[in-house]
């Protein structure tokens, strides 16, 4: 296995400086970022009320098992470019494993600046803590200057961006970890558990609502993979990558169960709902206008944590796809110094700028469904066909209680796709068809 990294080390040209801290600090800077702190008033509307724990739960649950899928494929294919990576040495032996990378590049080209973006727009949001009229076009003007920090600070050696990431983490968790406190030194269980009436009673809307709340949690757990996307520069993949997946979603699941239970504990959640800057006012409640001013530094803190974490692991795939044929040649260069991606990582850089300048939960919506058809019940298929067709691809991880997890999270995200409306749903599959076509005219034009 290690003579295996070798070659792919060499291959990719990458070097291997990240360990299990670095990459469990990556995927949950990136999950936590500023998704939770603007995104608890809207799951709390799409169900209305305190039952939105359960879209949370439900979310964690598909964290998991879709976790474990990312985890035996990482380990099997311990290279940078993740879900590209994947589908193209799954299905090398046929015409899939061409046409499911294009499409995936495809839609990435898409959903991963999007997902970048939404970082971008909600630091403008909560820097509107202390500007009350910054205006639209004030709010896009920061997105798109912290966008041009966080490439600013990505454009240098990752052994040196691997310590940063610890950096960002540690600000990330203590954020965390002082509002859990507040909340539960202060907690009131009538109002974190004053459920409306009729709040568990199902029907098509509480049907419908479930999904969207699962949507928004499935959004902010986002992440836990993160460090598939720079497996090339992972010292021991086959270990580290699954046990920092598994480590994060856990991780993060419990600081956000006790990140909304501490504010709903405190706020009322009819209030909750209306706030645009949720965890300031929480402070403010709770300690006066310092701890409000305070947390919203630190909250921007976690913000840049998060698309710190998403740029860097984001710009290594289309990399790794110019590097086979599969994009654009300037895409596989390395800067010549700091031996890292930098055409990808300034290209990918700039189209997130630019998404930035578009509506928050449109961008959350839109990210979710272009992404979930070839992206996570892709690499579901992979799994399968990986273990029923590719006996000479060695496992170092199998997933547990196969092919339950795998089942679970074909069952979650097919659930979450078909319930975030018909806007969504055709659009995403405009996307694929898109994709489709497009294919059809690049294969054509490289085999002629």
């Amino acid at each position: 296995m290690n003579g295996e990294h070798e070659k792919i080390k060499e291959h990719y040209g990458l070097v291997r400086g990240f360990g299990l801290l670095q990459a469990t600090a990556l995927n949950m800077s990136n999950m936590v970022g500023v998704g939770p702190f603007i995104t608890i008033p809207l799951i709390i509307g799409a169900m209305g009320g305190p039952q939105c724990m359960l879209g949370w739960a439900l979310g964690a649950l598909l964290a998991l098992c879709d976790g474990l899928v990312w985890a035996e494929l990482a380990a099997a294919m311990p290279g940078s470019g993740g879900t590209y990576l994947y589908l193209r040495e799954t299905f090398r032996k046929n015409w899939l494993g061409r046409f499911l990378p294009f499409l995936f590049i495809w839609q990435f080209i898409i959903s991963g600046p999007l997902e970048i973006a939404s970082g971008y727009i909600g630091f403008a949001q909560y820097l509107g803590y202390f500007w009350r009229d910054m205006g639209p076009w004030g709010t896009r003007l920061i997105a798109a200057g912290v966008g041009s920090l966080v490439v600013l600070l990505l454009y240098r050696r990752i052994t040196a961006v691997g310590k940063l990431t610890v950096v960002l983490w540690a600000g990330m968790l203590v954020t965390v970890v002082w509002i859990i406190a507040s909340g539960f030194a202060n907690f009131d269980p009538a109002k974190a558990f004053d459920f409306p009436p009729g709040a568990f009673s199902f029907s098509t809307g509480f049907a419908l609502g479930l999904g969207s709340a699962m949507l928004i949690a499935m959004y902010d757990f986002l992440g836990y993979y993160d460090i598939c996307y720079i497996g090339g520069e992972v010292r021991q993949p086959e270990r580290v990558i699954p046990r920092a997946i598994l480590l994060s979603v856990i991780a993060v699941a419990l600081l956000y169960a006790a990140i909304n239970l501490s504010i709903i504990g405190v706020v009322p959640w009819r209030e909750a709902m209306e706030s645009k800057f949720i965890a300031s006012e929480f402070m403010e409640a709770v300690h006066g206008p310092w701890a409000g001013k305070t947390v919203t530094i630190l909250i921007l803190w976690c913000a840049v944590a998060s698309v710190f974490a998403l740029l860097l692991g984001y710009s290594r795939i289309p990399y790794a796809a110019a590097l086979e044929g599969h994009f654009f040649a300037p895409f596989g260069k390395l800067h010549p110094k700091g031996e890292f991606p930098h055409i990808s990582l300034l290209v990918i850089g700039g189209l997130a700028v630019l998404c930035s300048m578009l509506e928050l939960e449109w961008v959350i919506s839109a990210l979710l469904t272009v992404r979930i058809l070839v992206q996570f019940l892709g690499q579901i298929w992979a799994v399968h066909h990986l273990r029923r067709h590719r006996p000479d691809v060695e496992r170092p991880f199998r997933m547990w209680l196969y092919p339950l997890p795998s089942a679970v999270a074909f069952l979650g995200w097919s659930y979450v796709y078909l319930t975030s409306g018909w806007t969504f749903i055709l659009s995403g599959a405009a996307v694929l068809g898109a994709g489709a076509l497009a294919f059809l005219w690049w294969d054509r034009r490289r085999t002629a």
